[in-house]
């Protein structure tokens, strides 16, 4: 295997012509993270929608699935990046009935504010079949 050293300057151009950067998981504003309480475990496949208030309404902006380790690092789309008001609503009802489990809440909405475009927000979700927790993460 053969390794070539770039100098710091060559790192930077290489960066900066790629287009796939600005939508780079570290890049992105907006990631989330749901743990399953009931099994200690990542709760991968739960839907998670991202929607974004606009006057007395809400107008969806991206959807995607938690991976293997419940995380979804890119949520928010790149075009999108402003302040103002948003929810995560995560499919619940649906990841509980695909493990052949009842659960109370069908949708979890969890509306926060975006104050900052130059902070990274993380919404993670502790979750049980009855009962579920959140807070701002890092």
């Amino acid at each position: 295997m053969k390794y070539t050293l770039l100098s710091a300057t060559s790192a930077l151009l290489l960066a900066a012509a790629s287009p796939l950067q600005a939508a780079t998981p570290a890049a992105n504003l907006l990631s989330v993270h749901v743990l399953n309480e009931q099994t200690g475990k990542p709760a991968a496949g739960v839907t998670v929608t991202l929607e974004q208030k606009q006057g007395s309404g809400w107008k969806s902006l991206a959807r995607d699935v938690t991976d293997e380790q419940g995380r979804i690092k890119a949520l928010m789309p790149d075009a999108v990046k402003q302040t103002g008001t948003y929810r995560v609503v995560f499919a619940t009802g649906e990841y509980f009935h695909a493990h052949q489990q009842e659960s109370f809440f069908p949708e979890i909405p969890v509306v926060f504010t975006i104050s900052s475009t130059q902070e990274h927000y993380h919404v993670p979700l502790l979750l049980s079949q009855y009962g579920y927790s959140t807070y701002r993460g890092s």
